[in-house]
């Protein structure tokens, strides 16, 4: 026996305040949903609205628009015949809070609120919503007049409630609800439900996907039941990136998989379910059975006289149960090429932008920006020979080309769209010019050289005019203090030199209608934790794809790009070293990044993440490493490396309160935008905790091994 339904969730492009896109895009996912023969349709976070309106959901005019937006999709008739979970904000007694509002056939059945909000990491939904803390209770609401019109109703139920069909039992929880330690659907499934829906607004970070999976199929496999996730994918106006990757899981096995990375403004993943399964798998766990016959958890039943299964449940040929499938992942190289490069999709075709610019020093950081923006280029073309006429439509406006124009390969796109420098001096080598030129020419951007000297003359020039004191660098004598100051005038001036071009190549290149360039800056996550960057050079700039991103995954990323893109000039960024190339070389000297930095790119990466996920200051993260570290390192190495990082961390933090906007990838973000709040004042030398570090090493190197038990020390 069984009770096949069709069930439908999906990927959604949506763009905060783009209410008429949102809309459309809605309606677009529910005519594909009801094509598939779909009798249920889940969406992602608040899509009415779009998931990151921050501030905006302070607005009153928010909530306006937002039912304005909903009235226009359920009186439409092309939405009747399928049971619809919609996600919007709602002000119900003068309290906002996130909701899903569930309908069927124009008539809203009820309205239900997010009981856990997140509020923490890259989320504030604290800030703008209040969550449901009346757990199965219910109340009634307030249709605005608009709504009344149009569904016959003046009252609506309000809370939290499930809906009841005459042949199943369907239930919803929202995002961070799934992460928590008593998430609803526990209580739901006991309670009888069989299909519940979850509508995501989640971000990618590398190698996080897994612990979503994970939760979804071991609840299923836990509870029993149906799930489907539907998430919010693109770039909502803000550093985040949505990865998509909506699924459909029954009893703990995925029986369907969206993609996590794609240009498609809408996707639907659609799977026949078989309800008898569900039943089985619950009813053969008998500790199941007694917990749910005890539990005193009771949901009201909101009904709806209506089968979701087709034709009654009599049997139908042309439908059949999905079957189990193997989850795919990316690789975290793969996900570099392709979550950055859908995110500056997105950007620049949002911005209406003419283009990007990059200063392109020879060195891995802009290189790996340069082949994120070559991968970009290369969905864009693979999108438009798939028929893909929303991106194609989008290429032809962003690269100023007649209606016929298609781009034959991603060095056709970039040659329109993507512009390069290098910007050298007499301390820049032949090596990273010449490596800037190859891979220019590769990846086919509009590329300029030349040598900024006389710029850099002219300034050292005036400040000697003007104070009588020449700066000199240190290898020939001069102190740090005038060695980093002839450093950053390089850095500053190639800021003002890349926005100087980046305002007037469409001009010299006879754009038509051509603004001003986006500014791309390529620092990478450790840079910006360790502060080893200039303020205001130009790692200042629009936007930074590789701003969340490691040293460490860069290299990964350009040896996977070498091979997967045929760019074999990749191959001579990785094997060179690191270096800022801001000071003379001489036999004896070349400057080096981890030299100058005092600790290398790797050790950056644990200090950060034991700093942010770990909530480490210095004290506890010299404990934890002293333990790792030795007997590689000597206690007291382990207690200068700790000190050495939180000092330049510390006076270097005011630095990231004008960071490049970047692209969030990695939990220890030092973003102090919106993900790190951390004050960027701090004393450096962190006095008392430097004391305990001191005491433990005392006390380490009075034995022949340190066997000290850390946690008695006081």
């Amino acid at each position: 026996m069984s009770h096949l339904v069709t069930v439908a969730t999906c990927n959604l492009n949506q763009w905060a305040l783009d209410f008429e896109g949102n809309r459309d895009r809605i309606l677009e996912s529910i005519r594909i949903a009801k094509e598939r023969g779909a009798r249920l349709r889940v969406g992602p976070e608040l899509e009415v609205s779009g998931y990151g309106c921050l501030d905006h959901f302070l607005e009153n005019d928010l909530y306006l628009h937002c039912w304005e937006m909903y009235a226009q999709i359920i009186k439409r008739e092309d939405t009747r015949g399928i049971l619809l979970d919609i996600g919007m904000p709602v002000l119900h007694k003068n309290v906002r809070y996130n909701c899903r509002l569930l309908s069927f056939d124009g008539r809203i059945l009820f309205i239900r609120p997010k009981i856990w909000l997140a509020n923490d990491g890259n989320y504030r939904e604290m800030r703008f919503f209040t969550p449901w803390m009346k757990a199965t209770q219910v109340e009634e609401f307030l249709l605005p007049p608009l709504i009344q019109k149009i569904t016959g109703q003046r009252i609506v139920p309000f809370g939290d409630a499930v809906i009841r069909t005459l042949d199943t039992c369907i239930g919803a929880e929202t995002c961070e609800e799934l992460f928590t330690p008593q998430s609803p659907h526990i209580a739901m499934s006991l309670d009888g439900v069989e299909i519940i829906t979850n509508s995501s607004g989640s971000h990618h970070e590398l190698r996080k996907l897994n612990r979503r999976l994970e939760l979804i199929t071991s609840a299923t496999r836990r509870c029993g039941g149906v799930y489907l996730y539907a998430n919010q994918r693109g770039c909502d106006g803000d550093r985040l990136y949505y990865d998509g990757c909506a699924l459909i899981a029954v009893n703990g096995k995925i029986v369907a998989q969206g993609s996590q990375f794609s240009l498609k403004d809408v996707e639907v993943v659609t799977a026949a379910v078989d309800l008898e399964e569900v039943r089985n798998h619950r009813a053969s766990i008998i500790s199941r059975g007694l917990q749910a016959a005890e539990s005193k958890v009771v949901f009201q039943r909101i009904d709806l006289e209506e089968e979701l299964a087709p034709m009654g449940n009599r049997f139908n040929p042309k439908i059949s149960p999905a079957k189990a499938r193997e989850f795919h992942y990316h690789t975290p190289e793969e996900e570099i090429a392709l979550g950055p490069a859908c995110w500056l999709w997105d950007y620049l075709r949002r911005c209406n932008g003419t283009g990007f610019f990059l200063p392109l020093s020879g060195g891995i950081d802009s290189c790996a920006t340069a082949v994120i923006v070559h991968s970009m280029c290369r969905l864009v073309v693979q999108e438009c020979k798939e028929g893909n006429e929303q991106v194609l439509a989008d290429a032809r406006k962003l690269a100023r080309k007649d209606p016929e124009w298609v781009p034959a390969t991603p060095q056709d796109l970039a040659s329109c769209l993507f512009h390069t420098c290098f910007m050298g001096t007499t301390n820049s080598s032949k090596d990273t010019r010449s490596r800037a030129r190859e891979l220019a020419k590769v990846i086919s951007s509009y590329h300029v050289d030349f040598n900024m000297d006389n710029v850099v003359s002219s300034v050292v020039s005036l400040f000697e005019i003007t104070t009588g004191k020449k700066p000199i660098y240190k290898i020939f004598g001069g102190s740090q203090v005038e060695n980093l100051a002839l450093q950053n005038i390089q850095a500053r001036l190639r800021m003002v030199l890349a926005y100087l071009f980046a305002q007037l190549l469409p001009w010299v290149r006879r754009i038509p209608n051509g603004g001003s360039l986006l500014v791309l800056g390529s620092a990478n996550v450790d840079e910006c934790l360790r502060g080893y960057l200039t303020k205001y050079d130009c790692s200042s700039a629009d936007i930074n794809p590789i701003g969340g991103i490691s040293k460490t995954d860069l290299k990964k990323f350009i040896s996977y790009a070498s091979k997967a893109f045929d760019m074999p000039i990749l191959d001579e960024f990785v094997s060179a070293t690191p270096t800022a190339e801001l000071e003379p070389t001489t036999k004896d000297y070349v400057q080096s990044d981890e030299i100058d930095m005092g600790m290398t790119y790797e050790e950056l990466s644990i200090f950060g993440y034991l700093r942010k996920v770990e909530k480490c200051g210095p004290y506890s993260m010299f404990l934890k490493l002293l333990h790792e570290w030795t007997p590689r390192l000597s206690p007291a190495q382990v207690a200068e490396k700790v000190k050495r990082f939180f000092f330049f961390y510390a006076i270097n933090r005011h630095k990231q309160t004008v960071i490049t906007p970047s692209y969030h990838a990695e939990q220890y973000s030092p973003d102090d935008n919106r993900f790190d709040l951390r004050p960027f004042l701090i004393n450096p030398r962190f006095a008392w905790a430097s004391k305990k570090i001191d005491q433990v090493v005392e006390q380490c190197e009075g034995k022949d091994a340190c066997e000290l038990d850390i946690m008695s020390v006081e």
